[in-house]
């Protein structure tokens, strides 16, 4: 761990990202950086945050400090493109388009001396890797946080059979190649996501530093308790206990909840009830899927929530199940180990350095129903045992995946960068 005394004073640090919490809602990525944010705040850091714009402007209530300034750069949809940051579409036109903005604004405030390093999120640096790229020696240092390169087909580089998706994220692929080819340091969010930095970015190994992805252990316990979940049940009906399981995330395709939808009609022999939080495009098939399957009665989609309720959904249930086809880090599924709740995942992106087979959940082939069915019928059927793998989660957490020792890291990497850029 770095030292803390090494750490820069007063560093003036420019942090772009498209999305933050709770600007922008409370997806992975949105908490990730609005974490970030407070972290590096905490940190003595002056931080300059450059987002897209929001209309509702009593969110900015939540991101008022002193040494925090906020830059809004217009987001424009293209006709066609769907919601902001939900196609293909939209991934590939809009958003390398507010990078380029966004980039530019950062650039602008480096080129009059107001900022000591960037730290750009996909590709919404674009612009700053653009002019960084053409004057690296007088620009300050650029670190760039590809995450999960969902763009690329994920960690394991496939696109769940989409031809059509691997085609229409050919100009963000390059967009966010661009950007780690200019980059100083590359940050990669998980041990299993290092190969396919380097295999899809095409950058040298001695660039890449490894800063997980993390969740605020303090905070998490702040938005919920046991009795907070107690109160959820009680609101929705739910026996205190009736097994609970909890999915959260983004309902698109490749979150895979149609596959547990799938894996649930074959354990219908077992008591369960599955709540799973969240929105998006696949809202229709997956409840299609619990009709055709006769399961209305034991499903529950609940829809986004803020995060109090988010929280105490975790503590509300039995078992986390998380079946996603392929992933980044999975903020949600540290959040449900925060919480001590064992977990069963998909043997996909950042899960298994998390997820410890048999000793914090179980893991399973992602987009096999039969597998993650086995899974299911296996932790149900042990229902001492989950308690004991929620405190190994949260001790796993606590000594690897706490904001703590991620801010420790990345702060590491900054006075690497600095230190060597003023000893240049």
């Amino acid at each position: 761990m770095p030292d803390r005394t090494a750490f820069p004073a007063g560093l003036r640090l420019a942090i772009i990202s498209r999305s933050v919490a709770p600007l922008h809602g409370i997806g992975g990525l949105e908490r990730h950086v609005g974490d970030l944010v407070r972290h590096m705040l905490e940190r003595g850091v002056e931080v300059t945050l450059i987002t897209r714009g929001v209309t509702d402007t009593e969110q900015f209530a939540n991101l008022t400090h002193p040494r925090l300034v906020v830059h809004q750069v217009p987001y424009r949809t293209f006709p066609l493109a769907g919601r902001r940051g939900t196609t293909v579409l939209d991934r590939s036109t809009a958003y390398p388009l507010f990078g380029y903005r966004a980039g530019r604004v950062a650039a602008r405030l480096a080129e009059g001396g107001r900022l000591d390093l960037v730290y750009g999120h996909g590709a919404s640096a674009l612009g700053y890797a653009m002019a960084h790229r053409r004057r690296r020696r007088t620009t300050p240092p650029f670190v760039f946080n590809p995450h999960g390169l969902e763009e690329f087909g994920g960690i394991d580089g496939t696109y769940g059979g989409h031809t059509a998706k691997r085609i229409g994220y050919a100009p963000l692929r390059g967009a966010v190649r661009l950007c780690a080819r200019a980059a100083d340091r590359v940050i990669a969010t998980d041990r299993a996501i290092e190969p396919a930095i380097l295999r899809h970015l095409g950058i040298a190994e001695e660039y890449v530093r490894l800063v997980p992805n993390a969740v605020d252990l303090r905070r998490a316990g702040q938005l919920a308790g046991p009795r907070d979940g107690e109160r959820i049940r009680e609101r929705h009906g739910i026996a205190r206990d009736e097994t609970i399981l909890v999915s959260v995330g983004r309902l698109e395709h490749n979150k895979g909840f149609h596959v547990l939808a799938d894996a649930l009609a074959t354990v219908a022999d077992v008591p369960w009830r599955w709540v799973l939080v969240g929105d998006g495009s696949s809202r229709q098939v997956i409840e299609r899927r619990v009709r055709h399957s006769g399961l209305v009665d034991r499903v529950m989609l609940v829809g986004s929530q803020g995060e109090p309720a988010l929280h105490a959904w975790y503590e509300a249930a039995t078992l986390f199940v998380h079946p996603t086809l392929y992933e980044g880090s999975s903020i949600v599924t540290l959040e449900a180990m925060a919480h001590r709740r064992a977990v069963v995942a998909s043997h996909a992106g950042g899960l298994p350095d998390k997820v410890r087979d048999g000793h914090t959940g179980w893991l399973v082939p992602p987009g096999d129903p039969g597998a993650l069915a086995t899974a299911l019928r296996r932790a149900l059927a042990e229902p001492t045992r989950l308690p004991e793998m929620g405190l190994a989660g949260r001790a796993v957490v606590e000594a690897e995946f706490s904001w703590t020792a991620a801010a420790d890291r990345l702060l590491g990497v900054f006075s690497e960068l600095l230190h060597k850029t003023r000893s240049s």
